[in-house]
């Protein structure tokens, strides 16, 4: 069991390893004109087409009230989420977004805390999560990099950050019901539909000709696409599902140290003392977040058939 679970936990880190490197790839399709909602419905149309692959050819949940909790978390999970992220990334400083979007665990537990009475919090939780967020603050606002308020940019980067909670708890809500594959695919499709409407304001350039001939666009799009979403939305929830919501979200902490490993690796930038006091503070806050996180009752997080 022990084995089982560590595997989950070393699943959980290459998830948001992928997910950490999607800046990438989002902004060299934004450098060649697309918009966020052009990005999201390239991205998650391809992924869907995948998924529909190996999902069970079940159309519909169970019952109405199921289907609009599909809904709900195709929204904020996927629409709103990346909407809110990559408009945020345009209007802001990118290290207020990644600093900002690690605040989703810490939404994660609240959320968790008010609607799941069987969740209690612990010391360790809370040091731990705080350690951490201190550490992802060394991380990003490392060097001659400072925080500057944004109001718009960082109020969507929040509302991003907190979406994406919503959504952990509404998969942690579906995945004792159906399918993991079934619930992925519910969600691309509802995410989907829900972008749909920005169209009728913004709509959609005629730039197929040019995507179709670019390759670096087609690269970034199926990296999006295959890898970011179909792969490790599928296994995010399996995570979300043996782990629970609040102890796989903490491992969204170690997503600036993707950063800054890349940014040393491939752009041979050196490390900071600093830099690596953050990242000590990161894995030292998401292992008391860990290992003294909440006390559940057995059978919560997805491990009875009561969710």
């Amino acid at each position: 069991m022990r084995l089982k679970t560590g595997y989950y936990h070393l699943l959980a880190i290459l998830i948001v390893v992928v997910w950490g490197t999607t800046y990438v790839a989002t902004k060299e399709l934004i450098r060649h004109g697309l918009t966020p909602q052009d990005i999201f419905l390239y991205r998650f149309t391809i992924a869907y087409i995948g998924i529909w692959l190996i999902s069970p050819r079940r159309l519909f949940t169970a019952g109405l009230v199921d289907e609009l909790w599909m809904a709900a978390a195709g929204f904020f999970g996927g629409s709103l989420y990346f909407y809110t992220e990559n408009t945020a990334l345009g209007i802001t400083q990118a290290s207020n977004v990644a600093f900002l979007l690690c605040t989703a665990p810490l939404f994660t537990t609240f959320l968790s805390l008010a609607f799941y009475r069987e969740d209690k919090v612990t010391k360790g939780l809370i040091y731990g999560s705080v350690l951490a967020l201190v550490g992802v603050a060394m991380v990003v606002f490392d060097g001659n990099t400072s925080l500057k308020v944004s109001p718009a940019g960082d109020l969507l980067t929040l509302l991003a950050a907190f979406s994406w909670a919503v959504y952990s708890l509404i998969i942690r809500r579906m995945t004792g019901r159906y399918p993991i594959v079934f619930i992925t695919r519910k969600v691309f499709f509802y995410g989907l539909v829900t972008i749909l409407p920005l169209y009728l304001m913004q709509p959609p350039h005629d730039a197929m000709g040019e995507l179709l001939s670019d390759a670096k666009v087609w690269g970034s799009l199926l990296f999006l696409a295959v890898v970011a979403s179909l792969g490790c939305f599928v296994l995010w929830n399996v995570v979300l599902k043996k782990l629970g919501t609040v102890r796989a979200s903490n491992y969204i902490y170690f997503s600036p140290l993707v950063t800054l490993a890349a940014s040393s690796v491939i752009l041979q930038e050196r490390m900071s003392l600093l830099a690596m006091t953050g990242a000590a503070c990161i894995m030292l806050g998401v292992y008391l977040a860990e290992k003294f996180g909440t006390d559940k009752a057995p059978g919560v997080g997805g491990r009875s058939g009561k969710e």
